[in-house]
């Protein structure tokens, strides 16, 4: 993993970024429906989850952008990682609590859904926050709430306005019409990512989606 410096003072967002990191701290969510119609049923003849599935999904378009991976690092310094994983939570049935694991990323599905399987593996049964330790710092958060079908949700984070990566959270999908439609929460910081970048990011979701076949040819490990 490698991050990337920004010198600020020749950096094109510069106005935006201080406006909204020092002036108006902004940050916003915003939620949308992925239609997984033509998703769903490839995953149950293939026999592969839906929760990494998503995670993997996610990932690929955040890695293709760089205002998602534009953050600052231990030592303050502002700029972009050349690469992200995601950092997921799991949900414990016995005790209703939550952990959190994160699995190196790979823009191949096969590796990744290789990579997830073996983590749970080892650490889905651990009852701790952190259920795997020594998490890089080169993660962003994904979550799942999978009882409720949601139109929006908000995510409030206290703290100086410095976070700047975004933060996912999906829903509960449920049949509409013909459709099959699951909610997708994206939270983003205004200083490094517009609306536009938001819409990138969905329509992204959405064209990989429709585009699984292509992606989900490879045979993968039980």
């Amino acid at each position: 993993m490698i991050f990337n410096p920004i010198t600020i003072d020749t950096w094109s967002r510069k106005p935006y970024f201080e406006h909204y990191l020092n002036n108006i701290i902004c940050t916003y969510s915003m939620t949308a429906n992925i239609d997984i119609t033509c998703l769903l049923p490839e995953l149950k003849k293939k026999t592969i989850k839906l929760y990494p599935t998503l995670i993997h999904m996610i990932s690929t378009v955040v890695n293709r952008h760089v205002e998602f991976r534009t953050c600052f690092d231990g030592e303050g310094q502002l700029g972009y990682w050349d690469c992200m994983s995601p950092s997921f939570t799991i949900f414990h049935d016995d005790d209703q609590t939550f952990s959190s694991i994160w699995t190196v990323f790979s823009e191949e599905f096969n590796d990744f859904y290789n990579r997830y399987l073996d983590d749970m593996k080892r650490y889905g049964s651990v009852k701790q926050f952190a259920a795997k330790a020594n998490e890089p710092p080169n993660t962003f958060p994904i979550s799942s709430i999978p009882w409720v079908s949601f139109t929006g949700f908000n995510l409030n984070v206290y703290n100086e306005g410095t976070y700047l990566l975004p933060i996912f959270t999906m829903g509960k999908y449920t049949q509409q019409d013909e459709k099959i439609l699951l909610p997708l929460s994206g939270q983003f910081h205004h200083a490094v990512c517009d609306g536009y970048h938001a819409g990138l990011l969905f329509n992204e979701l959405q064209l990989h989606a429709n585009t699984c076949r292509e992606w989900l040819l490879t045979e993968h490990n039980i």
